[in-house]
């Protein structure tokens, strides 16, 4: 599908690879960016848009001199990694509980964290900048330490899966941690700040924005790379902890080389040139999707993902959808949904079934093969995988 541009009267257009008509909060929401003075040609909605805050989750803003610390939001960084591995499924046969538990006993979930000190944590060169973050998480720095290399909770999640060729792939979601959180309050609130003095009117508080030039924009800046290494190393840290596992029970503990690694983020800004211009892109739930690109788009969690590469589509400013994007909201979940449904929904999947991930259940989200079809002028597919172990966040 190509996109659509909606009929909306904002300084700037919209388009949009949504395939169906939005909300009317949602509609708001996407004027209330486009209207903005400093957005760049237009506002691109990803396959996968819904709800967010300040901002829809699957837009793509790219803007000049300013940026918006909610429309990065509080997960900064956070996104995917995937690698391909030399192993066939049927050499997972009779093991996958037991490589749950160790994944379980090796990675914290939810609030916890690391107990025991890791070298290839504390080797992480990213330490020697955290006395220059905000001055609101220098408490935090033990913390940061012990949740580097730990998954979080929500949606994040760790998968063992198949692709249609039997091939066995590692896959996982996670960001930033409480460290990314607390530096995107710090500055959100910041910016909430400067508005409030500025005595600017603003459609909606959560676009309060930096200028750049300003100590204010510098400081942002400089946070947002930082936590958005973090995530990216956490991924590592997690992939590697995971593969080591897999190893042992699949290859007597030998290392293996991947066949194909992805490691992208799709909640993250950064400085790019389109249309011949330097611009700043937001990406809030959404992948890069260069030519040069390979993404991961996953489903919920008894759904098919997609490995992907980019096409480098100039309209979403090389851009794709992060997932499936959310049908309806946890609490709706928890509403509408039973336990019950929860075990048919994830039939044949190694993965917790209780009422404490309801709200995670695959009918939550949208159905990913629709998101794959409305993206086809964005990506190309590489891979189609299905999970047959997943350990939820």
């Amino acid at each position: 599908m190509a996109y659509e541009t909606l009929p909306l009267s904002t300084a700037a257009p919209v388009l949009s690879w949504a395939g169906h008509d939005l909300s009317s909060e949602e509609t708001r929401m996407a004027k209330n960016v486009a209207s903005l003075p400093f957005v760049f040609k237009h506002v691109a909605l990803m396959p996968d848009v819904h709800l967010g805050k300040g901002a829809l989750v699957g837009s793509v803003i790219a803007t000049q001199d300013a940026i918006i610390p909610a429309a990065v939001g509080v997960d900064i960084g956070c996104g995917m990694a995937a690698i391909q591995t030399p192993f066939r499924g049927e050499q997972l046969e009779g093991k996958l509980k037991r490589i749950r538990q160790e994944i379980e006993a090796a990675i914290p979930v939810g609030f916890e964290a690391n107990k025991e000190g890791d070298r290839t944590v504390t080797n992480w060169q990213g330490w020697q900048g955290f006395k220059d973050l905000h001055p609101g998480v220098k408490r935090l720095e033990t913390k940061a330490v012990q949740q580097m290399g730990s998954l979080g909770g929500g949606n994040h999640f760790i998968e063992l899966c198949l692709d249609t060729e039997g091939q066995v792939w590692l896959m996982l979601h996670s960001g930033s941690r409480h460290i990314g959180n607390q530096l995107a309050q710090c500055h959100i609130s910041t910016a909430k700040e400067l508005q409030k003095l500025a005595a600017q009117k603003l459609p909606d508080p959560d676009l309060a924005y930096f200028v750049t030039g300003t100590p204010e924009f510098a400081a942002y800046w400089h946070d947002l790379q930082w936590a958005q290494q973090y995530a990216r190393y956490n991924r590592e840290v997690m992939m590697a902890r995971f593969k080591r596992i897999v190893e042992q029970h699949l290859a007597g503990g030998k290392p293996t080389k991947p066949l194909l690694t992805v490691n992208c983020h799709h909640n993250y800004a950064e400085k790019e040139v389109h249309f011949g211009e330097s611009v700043y892109v937001t990406r809030k739930g959404a992948v890069r999707a260069q030519e040069s690109d390979y993404g991961i788009i996953p489903g919920s969690m008894g759904a098919k993902s997609y490995i992907v590469k980019g096409k480098g589509n100039a309209h979403s400013f090389c851009s794709c959808s992060h997932g499936a994007g959310r049908l309806m909201s946890r609490s709706k979940a928890k509403r509408e949904f039973t336990l019950e449904d929860l075990i048919a929904q994830t039939e044949g999947i190694e993965c917790r079934k209780d009422a404490q991930v309801i709200d995670e259940i695959p009918a939550a989200y949208k159905p990913i093969e629709t998101v794959m079809a409305n993206q086809g002028d964005l990506v190309e597919i590489v891979a189609t995988l299905k999970q047959v172990l997943c350990v939820k966040g």
